[in-house]
């Protein structure tokens, strides 16, 4: 998604009725705080940043991880303890440095399911840096 299409999604996301409480992760401070006042503008309740709170319902990645060490992190704020939990990643092009990471961590997973706009992505076919090579067909052309 772009990065103009996220604040409307999240909102779509939030009103699926996810009991609370639900983490959000923004990667800026800045972006975080204008990001809460919308909330609380909306009537959700915002605890603040950095809080430990337990029995997360649904952790989503407003702003996906810079590493997959960090995105697993993230995720690993919900369904613990034998609970169940949803985590949501919103991802725009910005962040196709991971996407090939991402989808190896989400195929590998027993639980997760790794959405096809991510498994189809070129950018998730191959590690970043990878130098592809086409095969050559060569073709004899008799005169």
């Amino acid at each position: 998604m772009s990065e103009s299409e996220k604040r409307k999604k999240l909102l779509a996301v939030l009103e699926q009725g996810f009991d609370p409480p639900v983490i959000i992760f923004v990667n800026q401070k800045k972006g975080c705080d204008a990001l809460a006042k919308s909330l609380e503008k909306m009537g959700h309740d915002v605890a603040g940043r950095g809080s430990d709170i337990q029995d997360v319902s649904m952790v989503v990645n407003y702003d996906m991880a810079k590493n997959i060490e960090d995105y697993v992190h993230r995720i690993g704020r919900t369904g613990r303890a034998g609970k169940s939990g949803v985590a949501i990643t919103f991802l725009t092009k910005e962040d196709s440095a991971v996407f090939y990471e991402l989808k190896q961590a989400i195929l590998g997973s027993p639980v997760s399911s790794c959405p096809p706009e991510l498994a189809n992505h070129p950018d998730a076919q191959h590690k970043p840096g990878t130098i592809l090579t086409k095969k050559r067909r060569e073709e004899t052309i008799y005169a």
